[in-house]
């Protein structure tokens, strides 16, 4: 699919045509340069590699340096792959920003969800908790009780929601439409929410 990449900036609200007032995500779109095109010939498939904001070279390895280098770049803080382009239309070192969107377009923002660490039962299934304080009960308000039968299968049985790692993985929000495109300053804004927290990256792909 097409796309950019790009950065969540923050939360707003605008109205729509018919007068509702509905919550939006800006979104940074681009700019971004193509580093490298892949071909069927030499790499097995087409794709565009982009780039995505500048670091510094004293903050990149020689191998990144070198690979930048030949695309007459800076080096990217952010490398993502793109494979609906037609690699034979684009040149390395070729930028692209958000004039490739248009409003109205409905498109997919995929990024990385906030990270909560390790949570129990009630935070990561919405679990209700053992309840009640009588009958000796002691720290129990927050556990998750019992986990199945005892003689027959005699195993935790797959897929038991249990405590765990929760967030930190990539979420796609699909079908969102640009409310608003602010195509000089490279800003989207689109109807709905976007995972991940401020300033996180994201790739958003029509």
């Amino acid at each position: 699919m097409q796309g950019l990449i790009g950065k969540k900036i923050g939360m707003t609200s605008l109205f729509d045509e018919n007068g509702r007032n509905v919550a939006c995500t800006v979104l940074q779109a681009g700019p971004c340069v193509v580093t490298q095109v892949k071909t069927k010939e030499r790499d097995g498939y087409s794709a565009v590699q982009l780039g995505f904001e500048d670091k510094k070279e004293k903050h990149s390895t020689l191998a990144e340096t070198g690979h930048f280098r030949k695309a007459n770049t800076a080096p990217k803080k952010k490398v993502a792959e793109f494979i609906g382009y037609e690699e034979r239309r684009f040149k390395e070192g070729e930028v692209l920003t958000a004039e490739i969107f248009r409003t109205g377009n409905w498109v997919d923002v995929r990024g990385w969800s906030k990270g909560k660490g390790f949570q129990g039962v009630v935070k990561r299934h919405g679990f209700s908790g053992v309840g009640g304080v009588t009958h000796g009960q002691h720290n129990r308000g927050r556990a998750p009780g019992s986990l199945g039968a005892s003689s027959f299968p005699s195993r935790v049985l797959p897929g038991m929601r249990m405590a765990g790692h929760q967030g930190n993985r990539k979420v796609t929000s699909i079908s969102m439409r640009i409310m608003k495109l602010m195509a000089e300053d490279n800003i989207l804004i689109v109807k709905g929410s976007v995972p991940g927290p401020k300033g996180a990256y994201v790739i958003i792909l029509k």
